[in-house]
């Protein structure tokens, strides 16, 4: 008895003495980076809930001490009189709707481009590569003149439109590799059962690249949650702002007499749904990236 309780506790021994000190040192350090990289992000997040239940003279004489209650008329204040709860509003359609015209046409691009070879296939792939690398504010202009010309600056449909135009280059990238990867059985048994072209990709192709389309949705929708040069410039409408707008608008107008309890509450009611999207879908990314590697 006593020999089978000690085996084990000597394999450990043996393994972790049969680890190269190279490799220990290399974690070592690896894992004291990620904490301060932790630290780093997790600090500044804490005190900003923390000083978004402090009053304005709480948080200008002691920014680093606890609040002496919770101040949640904060909260009603920057959704209410800041206007943070349209600018949420405003800001869940475009989103909202970039999201699906990015995720359903960029599938569908990734997916000809993939599995279908014609004249320009290639050219069109690089085209969309080439989309990655075209800064934003260069297209400012002409975006601006083609949203008035169509009737569609300053509204949140042309807002949305302009947002899955931007998106859509990096989903197509990502995608193509994906469904290229995806066995050529799968397609000629479908064709075989008498599926078509949209069936067979809506039904068979769209479950097997679950993943990969989930990763992307969370991708897109952090990029696109966080965008503010695009809807400063093409969004004039105070009525149709959306959040990132709305912060500025209510950090840069309201001068000396700015209320920064409800600032940070404001900050702390942008960030939280993004949050709450990478802690509910955390290990659907994750497996995303796992299997998009693998593949």
């Amino acid at each position: 008895m006593t020999l089978r309780v000690a085996a084990p506790a000597v394999l450990t021994r043996s393994r972790r003495k049969s680890v190269p000190t190279g490799e220990r040192v290399t974690g070592g350090v690896s894992q004291a980076v990620l904490i301060v990289c932790a630290v780093v992000v997790i600090l500044p997040f804490l005190w900003t809930v923390m000083s978004s239940f402090k009053t304005t003279s709480q948080v200008l004489n002691s920014p680093f001490s606890l609040p002496d209650r919770l101040h949640f008329e904060n909260y009603v204040s920057a959704w209410t009189k800041a206007g943070i709860g349209s600018f949420f509003v405003n800001t869940l359609f475009v989103v909202g709707g970039a999201l699906v015209i990015t995720m359903v046409l960029g599938s569908m691009c990734a997916y000809v481009l993939a599995r279908f070879r014609f004249f320009g296939n290639r050219f069109i792939y690089l085209l969309m590569i080439a989309g990655l690398t075209f800064p934003i504010f260069l297209a400012i202009v002409p975006l601006f003149f083609i949203l008035k010309g169509i009737g569609l600056l300053g509204t949140l449909p042309g807002l949305a439109i302009t947002y899955a135009a931007f998106a859509l280059p990096f989903t197509v990238f990502f995608m193509v590799p994906f469904f290229r990867s995806l066995p050529e059985s799968v397609t000629e048994a479908a064709a075989i059962d008498g599926a078509g072209q949209w069936r067979t990709f809506f039904s068979v192709m769209v479950p097997m690249a679950t993943p990969a389309i989930s990763t992307l949705a969370i991708l897109n929708f952090v990029g696109l949650w966080n965008q503010f040069l695009l809807p400063v410039a093409l969004n004039p409408d105070l009525r149709k702002y959306v959040l990132t707008q709305g912060m500025a608008a209510f950090a840069g107008t309201a001068g000396y007499s700015i209320d920064f309890g409800a600032l940070f509450a404001a900050v702390v009611i942008t960030v939280i749904p993004v949050l709450i999207v990478y802690l509910v879908f955390q290990r659907a990314l994750s497996g995303g990236v796992v299997i998009g590697s693998d593949k």
